[in-house]
């Protein structure tokens, strides 16, 4: 490997679940291992590159299988699998067999890989970007501290710890980041117990504290199998914990066996760091990434014609939508508000690499979640969502109502909105200057605060689902009568029109003259009337016998 793939770390996180915020540890130490190699790194949540290789976290809770045909994937395993183990989803046992895999214990790897020693094994060792001042052991206020899920046999093990005299402080709520580090940094020690009965160690916890200079006090079995590096770097309690508890905790020759302990885990030797392991999966990686990239190839897959839009997308990014929103905090696909300009074929780079191909009449669906309020020209946007979708297509608009205090908490917002403010893209869709579309109120409903059904008083957000529809012949009458422009008309231009046979007559009538005469001008002598003369005599002859 000469030049490392770019790689980019995803951790799967379902709207509103907290604990996806785990990840994070080990995300930010492959970060760490991958940077230390020479790979150009980024960490997103819920958002895969297509130009680069993406190592992703947290995949049981969920991953989108068509995900894999436009992106490379390698799947971190950190769920303790097979008999004892993690009572995880038939799908993701299929995601595994299927993929390429890394695993943080090879015992895990008989349950999904016919092949054990195609899955590469990486540990976690000293993840020196922790590293900052700390107290001292003896003057931290916490005893202990247990984070992570409990089960009756984690509170088994924890009641047998405070027989023997000690308080175990645990989290009220769920805390991840910075600020559950914190704590973590002022106990003496992290207790670490085993929640399966697999019973293999949960050196993906462990490391962590270790770098933050706590030290780790953890259960061990006959089947817990520690890597090298947590061997001399944990304190191992013995099967009578309470007698050890009561010996040695808290204790001057605790404090000291501790801190070898600390020091141990920071010794840059091939058993405590990891590096050579990581090369061979960036390696891996690598393979991965050309691989797909050649099946790709094969297969002829063009840009992404998404079929689902989500506008206002804020922090619920969907996968597999196209995400659309004009803040740069939301890290949406596209930054931008869809009231603006849209010319069809729409074709652009998402800010993740992916390239993407909008056409008229192409989407199925699209969410709008409070798009309508905070987008600069309404009628635009609602013009752009008609043309894009499909006949049938839908438009899911979540809005605050306009009589809720809800509706102006944004700063954002630029109107509020109420059950007419549809009218103009629906049954009075010539308003908007529409003509052969237009949408169908299919649905409308009050919602409450908390988004589930609720009564007109009670009201905080409206529910609208719209869909587009093609207008019927005496709707578009009604739109040639309402528009001042008939609703659009052909120019009657006839293509190849020959020339006329012969010059058109010139077209202008003939003017009198109008000049007034001057008042010095002579007057013309009158001409004398002419006198009958039926038998043709001479006019001197005439004369004589008229006058006579």
């Amino acid at each position: 490997m000469t030049t490392p793939p770019a790689i980019h770390l995803a951790i799967i996180q379902p709207s509103g679940y907290v604990h996806s915020l785990g990840f994070l540890d080990q995300a930010r130490y492959f970060r760490h291992m991958f940077r230390r190699l020479g790979a150009r790194v980024t960490l997103a949540k819920n958002r895969l590159r297509e130009d680069a290789v993406n190592i992703v976290f947290g995949a049981h809770l969920g991953f989108p299988s068509d995900w894999q045909q436009r992106h490379a994937c390698v799947f971190v395993n950190l769920e303790q699998l097979g008999d004892g183990g993690a009572a995880v989803s038939a799908d993701y046992l299929a995601l595994l067999r299927r993929s390429a895999v890394v695993d943080y214990d090879a015992a895990n790897v008989p349950a999904y890989a016919a092949d054990p020693g195609s899955v590469p094994i990486v540990s976690f060792g000293y993840a020196a970007y922790l590293d900052r001042p700390t107290l001292p052991l003896e003057d931290r206020p916490i005893d202990l501290l247990f984070f992570g899920s409990t089960n009756p046999r984690r509170n088994a093990f924890i009641a047998r710890v405070e027989a023997a005299g000690f308080n175990v402080s645990a989290f009220d709520h769920a805390i991840y980041g910075a600020e559950r580090d914190h704590f973590i940094g002022q106990a003496k020690a992290v207790l670490n117990c085993h929640f399966y009965e697999s019973n293999r160690f949960e050196q993906a916890r462990a490391f962590h504290c270790l770098s933050l200079g706590t030290p780790v006090i953890s259960e061990r079995t006959p089947t817990t199998d520690p890597s090298a590096a947590f061997e001399d770097s944990v304190l191992w309690l013995p099967e009578q914990v309470e007698d050890w508890f009561r010996q040695h905790f808290a204790k001057p020759s605790f404090h000291a066996e501790a801190r070898r302990a600390l020091e141990a885990f920071r010794t840059p030797d091939a058993a405590h760091d990891p590096l050579p392991a990581y090369a061979r999966m960036l390696a891996f990686a690598q393979r991965t990434g050309q691989e797909h990239a050649s099946a790709r190839t094969t297969t002829a897959v063009g840009p992404w014609r998404p079929r689902a839009i989500h506008l206002g997308a804020g922090n619920d990014y969907r996968p597999t939508w196209l995400n659309i929103d004009a803040d740069p905090q939301s890290h949406a696909d596209f930054c931008a508000d869809f009231s603006g300009a849209l010319t069809l074929p729409f074709e652009a780079t998402t800010q993740f690499g992916s390239p993407v191909l909008i056409e008229a009449g192409s989407v199925e669906i699209i969410q709008a979640t409070h798009a309508l309020e905070r987008g600069a020209d309404l009628r635009a946007l609602m013009g752009n969502a008609l043309d894009v979708l499909r006949d049938d297509g839908i438009l899911s608009i979540t809005v605050a109502h306009q009589k809720s205090l809800a509706a102006w908490q944004d700063p954002a917002t630029r109107r509020a909105l109420n059950e007419q403010s549809f009218t103009a893209f629906t049954t009075e869709f010539w308003r908007t200057g529409w003509f052969a579309h237009r949408f169908d109120m299919a649905q409308a409903q009050w919602t409450d605060a908390a988004g589930q059904p609720a009564k007109e008083a009670d009201a905080a957000g409206l529910r609208i689902v719209l869909k587009k529809v093609s207008t019927t012949p005496r709707e578009r009458t009604l739109a040639r009568t309402m528009q001042a422009d008939f609703g659009g008309i052909d120019d009657d231009v006839v293509a190849d029109m020959p020339a006329p046979p012969m010059p058109m007559p010139d077209a202008r009538p003939a003017v009198a003259a109008t000049t007034a005469p001057s008042p010095l001008a002579v007057a013309p002598t009158p001409t004398p009337p002419q006198r009958a003369n039926p038998y043709g005599l001479p006019a001197s002859l005439l004369a004589l016998l008229l006058d006579a």
